[in-house]
């Protein structure tokens, strides 16, 4: 798995032996990871021409990065925290965007966007960015822990359109399947250039951009298994990976001070935003 997972040298000390879901996933610190979990996903050829080509400008995050953000936030939220109605809810607004992505006689490659493999893939790969930071900021979990988490996650695709006898039924076999999916891993010149124009914040106030890119460009690549890193044509290096070490040690620390109120509090306050909006009858997306 060397080469399609993050490896970590040195964890924080484990919080507990006790239970583990998904959901303790959700701290605000998790959202480190999520500029690498974009290129992730959008590193499956069909996924990334799928985003850049998309024609629904409410969603291009070029154009509206922060409605954009909010959208995948809450949707985390929905999926991992929110009630049965709140995923209806949630899917509705969402396929009703959905149905407008599909590629057309120019793209290079086919996609759809109700394309139930490809949502598989977009749900592993942020089960996979949740696990990762779930254990810099946790420590490490016990193989029982692993499968409770695991099947915890599922929610991460079923909340669309992926059904529950696509997920690998175990934690090992979905090792297999990651695997097996990360060899479709590509990105052209096009997927690159919009990867890299977010990384670089080309989408914000330059003044804003310049303050936050070094290190957003360091997290990013720190997040990113070797497999996604050489796709993107980004570097990596053992000093690097100490102090990306060393960073999650300290935070970790930091974390496990907060109580859940807080460490969650983008989660609670997003959830409580889309029943706002269920209610009063506004775009959920």
């Amino acid at each position: 798995m060397s080469a399609h997972r993050i490896e970590i040298a040195r964890y924080t000390a484990r919080w507990g032996d006790g239970p583990v879901t998904i959901g303790d996933a959700m701290d605000f610190w998790s959202f480190a990871a999520g500029a690498a979990n974009v290129i992730m996903q959008l590193s499956r050829p069909g996924v990334g021409h799928g985003v850049v080509e998309s024609t629904v400008e409410s969603g291009n995050l070029m154009k509206h990065p922060w409605k954009r953000a909010r959208t995948t936030f809450t949707y985390l939220a929905v999926a991992i925290r929110g009630t049965d109605e709140d995923r209806a809810a949630f899917r509705a607004a969402v396929d009703g965007v959905h149905r407008q992505v599909k590629s057309g006689p120019s793209s290079p490659v086919r996609y759809n966007a109700f394309d139930r493999d490809l949502q598989m893939w977009v749900a592993a790969c942020l089960f996979v960015g949740l696990e990762d930071t779930y254990q810099l900021l946790r420590g490490p979990m016990t193989p029982e822990q692993r499968e409770q988490f695991y099947r915890s996650a599922w929610s991460l695709g079923t909340t669309l359109q992926v059904t529950e006898d696509q997920w690998p039924a175990t934690r090992d076999e979905f090792d297999d399947y990651w695997v097996a999916a990360c060899a479709q891993v590509a990105i052209d010149p096009v997927v690159r250039d919009y990867l890299m124009d977010m990384v670089d914040l080309r989408m914000i106030n330059p003044l804003l951009a310049a303050s936050f890119r070094p290190l957003l460009r360091f997290l990013t690549a720190g997040f990113l298994a070797p497999v996604f890193r050489d796709a993107l044509g980004v570097s990596w290096g053992a000093m690097r990976q100490w102090w990306f070490e060393r960073l999650f040690l300290v935070v970790a620390l930091v974390n496990r001070f907060l109580p859940e109120f807080v460490r969650q509090a983008g989660t609670f306050l997003l959830l409580a935003d889309v029943r706002t909006r269920v209610r009063r009858h506004r775009r959920l997306v």
